[in-house]
């Protein structure tokens, strides 16, 4: 790495603590802020508030050498030469992501930055995901951040080209795009070893100061965690995309968009294939060695949850209907994947004929393995369901069983000490989340 750079991250959720992790395994100097007193006083101490395998090891690993700082003081993140933003945007109920932390980080940026005298051209960057707009939007906030913090009539510095007034050269900044693609699970892998870089900016000092942060892992000029997330064997380098903020923004909705829509087809055709007496899994097989389809995104199953592709489909069918556009595919991607989750109903139905007074055992409760994640989780739609109808729900999770209990004390759902303790006395049992040790369970001893 040519050398270290002072790198913020505002928010300490899934993606903003990822990043700054992993950047400061890179050798980068991080400092991470976050609202929450407490979730910062557990982080100072290594103690990660989510789960991921890897996560604590890197974090212990970046504390050790003090590449990485937490606190709840916005100031000592803003005199970094790049900030990142990485705070949450959940769904409103109208579809539409809601971008009040945003908002509120932005202004309070500009706020901070506004008496800066240091020379330095702060790169913010957008890392939560966001609408399309959304870079000149931040860019309008932090500028209003820095008026709201003028002289006595409301005077502030006023923006040409992109950038604080030449007049002075205290608060200068420039908005770029730089969405994330991690998987739960998997995200120190996705985070060291992506499959691309993209960058969204319209001034060429932002793109080549982020190029800097990601330099090693654009020429994989670093020593690899190999306990933790080994590289690839050939992998070398990363293909970085650098384009306007748009379409960056863009990219993002797109990709989920695409591999949500790809999974809802998995599906229908294994609904399909039932049907007709088709081994889907053989199906899949045969269509994914085609090198314009791939086999990843292909498993059939329970559907997708998790944040992301919900959120992201959402957002985007939202976008589309503010254009006046009706995007059908992606409506019908969503619409398979609800559907998707009571065609699990529908076959304990067919099996048990009555369902009421049984008892149904669910092997799974995060939306994917390696997470303890239980947002929009497939379980909980059929936990609701089957409860609904009259039946005691039994369930196993390697890591969520505790979180779901703590999260949801509504669902009345007896907790099973492992697989084999769900299947006693069970009439019959849903595999909904493909953890490694469920796959290898024994299903004619289970059947038993």
């Amino acid at each position: 790495m040519s050398k270290p750079m002072q790198i913020g991250v505002v928010g300490t959720g899934y993606v903003g603590l990822v990043t700054g992790v992993c950047l400061a395994y890179l050798g980068h100097d991080v400092t991470c802020v976050d609202v929450d007193q407490s979730k910062i006083d557990a982080l100072t101490e290594g103690k990660s508030p989510i789960y991921e395998p890897g996560l604590e090891p890197l974090l212990h690993d970046a504390i050790s050498s003090e590449r990485i700082h937490f606190t709840t003081d916005i100031q000592k993140a803003c005199s970094s030469e790049v900030i990142f933003i990485a705070v949450g945007t959940p769904p409103r109920t109208d579809g539409n992501p809601d971008l009040n932390f945003v908002q509120q980080v932005a202004r309070s940026i500009g706020s901070t930055i506004r008496d800066c005298d240091d020379g330095i051209l702060r790169v913010i960057v957008n890392k939560s995901t966001v609408p399309i707009g959304s870079g000149n939007w931040v860019e309008m906030l932090v500028t209003e951040g820095q008026r709201e913090n003028g002289d006595s009539n409301g005077n502030g510095p006023r923006r040409t080209g992109g950038l604080a007034s030449e007049s002075g050269q205290r608060g200068k900044f420039v908005i770029a795009s730089n969405p994330e693609f991690l998987r739960e699970g998997s995200a120190i892998h996705d985070t060291l070893y992506p499959d691309r870089i993209v960058i969204g900016a319209s001034d060429t000092r932002a793109v080549n100061t982020l190029r800097m942060v990601y330099e090693p892992i654009l020429s994989q000029q670093f020593t690899e965690p190999a306990a933790i997330a080994p590289r690839p064997e050939g992998f070398r380098a990363v293909p970085l995309v650098v384009t306007d903020l748009a379409s960056a923004e863009m990219i993002k909705y797109a990709a989920n968009a695409f591999l949500a829509t790809k999974i809802s087809f998995a599906n229908e055709i294994a609904n399909i294939c039932e049907r007709v007496g088709a081994d889907v899994n053989e199906v899949t097989r045969g269509i994914g060695l085609d090198q314009r389809i791939g086999v990843r995104f292909l498993n059939a199953g329970v559907g997708w949850g998790g944040s992301c592709f919900g959120n992201d489909l959402a957002a985007l069918i939202s976008i589309a209907g503010e254009y006046d556009y009706d995007p059908e595919l992606l409506r019908a991607a969503v619409a398979v994947n609800s559907r998707q989750r009571q065609i699990v109903i529908r076959k304990l139905q067919h099996g048990l004929k009555i369902v009421k007074g049984r008892t149904i055992g669910l092997l799974g409760l995060a939306f994917k393995p390696e997470t303890d994640d239980l947002r929009d989780a497939p379980s909980l739609t059929i936990a609701e369901s089957l409860l609904g109808m009259g039946a005691r729900v039994k369930a196993f999770d390697p890591i969520a069983s505790e979180l779901c209990f703590k999260q949801r004390p509504d669902l009345d759902i007896v907790y099973a000490e492992s697989a084999d303790d769900l299947v006693e006395g069970c009439d019959a049992v849903v595999l909904v989340t493909e953890w490694d040790e469920f796959k290898r369970l024994d299903l004619k001893r289970v059947s038993e």
